[in-house]
């Protein structure tokens, strides 16, 4: 019988991990992150940060990994990758974490990564989707949402079936949303639409005015935008300002909290959804409703579910070898993260270990009606 996709890659990031014997019950086993708490980023920061705790906390609620307490470490990097390079070197050479669990963005990850694999430290990304972090042989970074390049695929997929024809692109000048709009573009171009307008603007821009007034002179039939949050809502709002008006926006992120009413006729991928009928989802829903007081979205479900599929790999991983001795975690080196396609939400979804839940890959779009997953 053939290994399911989840089966395989776990046995990859369980040999690639190595968890030791167990050790005192006293020494806890420790994974570190670095998060945007403060900054730009720090909305995602937060909700990446309660995935973590939600996972830390039911983990050891189970009696901890492999009788072991887990402990999580993590640090503010500002939301500024400079800085949560050097928190990953903290971790790493100070702290001696076991295993890493990702930051906020694809810059930040990629940076980071060269720190994991020096170290041969497991490092699992519930954010960073730009595929070109991949390409690069890397054994220690794991995929977990979908590929950046496909986000605004059902977005491009909608308009060309509703018989729009010009689309206009904008974005920020960083990794991922220049990989959302470089997939986009070609997705565009594949269904016969017209590009007639495509455009940057640079990281920390709040006056949206002079990019938006030259995609208003293209008359587009629709716009697709590739950046973060607080930039999704100062575009649309500032729009509406503008009276730039197209038939569809497509974002590569956006809430119910940060769109509100501005999210009428914007359309986003959607990486995970709370009413999805997978075992224990319901029951992580509603524990993190507890905890945190306000409703789960797909990306503290991702840091939940990295979290918990680096704990299932480590009680998954081969006997313990010599250099294991004194109960910490190395690695073995095998295969890489890419050598499985499109891991994404499907390899996080299958383990089940604790409250289980599921994050499907989703190239799809769904409708921002004031209201909306990112």
């Amino acid at each position: 019988m053939r290994m399911s996709r989840l089966t395989r890659w776990l046995a990859v990031v369980a040999v690639v991990t190595g968890i030791a014997a167990p050790a005192p019950a006293e020494q806890p086993i420790r994974f570190g992150a670095s998060l945007s708490t403060t900054g730009k980023y720090a909305a995602l920061g937060e909700l990446l940060r309660d995935g973590y705790l939600l996972c830390q906390k039911d983990i050891n609620a189970q009696g901890g990994l492999l009788g072991r307490k887990l402990d999580l470490i993590v640090h503010d990097d500002e939301s500024e990758s400079d800085v949560a390079v050097r928190n990953y070197e903290k971790l790493i050479v100070t702290e001696k974490v076991d295993a890493l669990l990702g930051p906020v963005t694809s810059l930040s990850t990629d940076a980071a990564a060269n720190l994991a694999e020096g170290s041969h430290k497991v490092m699992m990304a519930p954010m960073a989707s730009t595929t070109a972090i991949w390409e690069r042989g890397r054994k220690y970074l794991f995929m977990v949402r979908s590929p950046s390049e496909i986000y605004l695929e059902g977005f491009i997929d909608l308009a060309a079936r509703n018989g729009l024809r010009t689309v206009a692109f904008i974005n920020e000048d960083t990794n991922f949303p220049r990989s959302v709009i470089r997939g986009a573009v070609e997705q565009a171009k594949k269904r016969g639409m017209e590009v007639v307008f495509q455009g940057e603007y640079a990281k920390g821009t709040t006056d949206f005015s002079g990019i938006l007034g030259k995609v208003k002179a293209a008359k587009p039939d629709v716009l697709g935008t590739a950046t973060f949050l607080l930039d999704v809502h100062a575009i649309t709002t500032q729009m509406k300002e503008l009276d730039l008006n197209v038939k569809m926006v497509g974002t590569s992120v956006g809430t119910d909290r940060m769109l509100g009413k501005e999210g009428e006729d914007a359309y986003g991928a959607s990486q995970w959804e709370p009413g999805l009928p997978f075992p224990g989802l319901k029951e992580f829903v509603e524990a993190y409703k507890k905890e945190f007081n306000r409703d789960a979205g797909e990306v503290s479900a991702g840091a939940y579910a990295s979290c918990q599929v680096l704990a299932e790999a480590g009680r998954r991983a081969s006997a313990p070898r010599p250099s294991l001795a004194t109960g910490r975690w190395t690695n073995a080196g095998t295969r890489s993260a890419t050598s499985w396609s499109s891991p994404s939400g499907r390899a996080a979804g299958g383990w089940s270990s604790g409250p289980r839940m599921r994050l499907p890959a989703s190239s799809g779009s769904r409708r921002h009606r004031g209201a909306s997953g990112r």
